[in-house]
């Protein structure tokens, strides 16, 4: 079992992804607090927001497993095509639902108000903007070059 721990606490492109996704987090809580005068843990494990997380963390992890095992290794082939599909679905499908959510809350509240239904609100802060996307992928990027050198 000791090795185990050892080969995972050893295992420099995880280390790097998760880094990569914990400081894009990180950003999002240090600018809530800025913003909004206070602290919100869910600003660290939810979604959406400024930079995408989920950017980051995909970025970094094809970075490092490039830098690592090669650019022309098939594990970096993997990594890039699961950083462009996760990077996709967090601006493009999740988004949508997103705004699916936010509509979805007007016409209960319209609803509510008129006193024939009452439900819980739907998370509306899903997916990301193109340019959240863009930068998180900067973010993680740059991330695992600093790391692997």
């Amino acid at each position: 079992m000791h090795e185990f721990f050892d080969a995972i606490l050893n295992n420099r492109v995880l280390i790097i992804t998760i880094w990569g996704w914990f400081i894009a987090q990180s950003i999002k809580v240090f600018v809530g607090i800025i913003t909004k005068k206070k602290f919100d843990f869910r600003w660290f494990v939810g979604t959406g927001g400024m930079p995408s997380a989920h950017a980051s963390g995909a970025s970094a992890l094809a970075t490092a497993t490039g830098i690592h095992f090669g650019f022309a290794s098939p594990l970096f082939a993997l990594a890039v095509m699961f950083a462009l599909v996760t990077m996709f679905d967090a601006q493009g499908v999740r988004r949508s639902t997103g705004k699916q959510a936010e509509l979805l809350n007007r016409v209960m509240e319209d609803i509510y108000w008129k006193g024939r239904i009452q439900e819980n609100r739907l998370k509306e802060l899903i997916g990301h903007t193109p340019l959240q996307v863009i930068m998180g992928s900067i973010l993680g990027i740059s991330i695992a070059l600093v790391m692997s050198f």
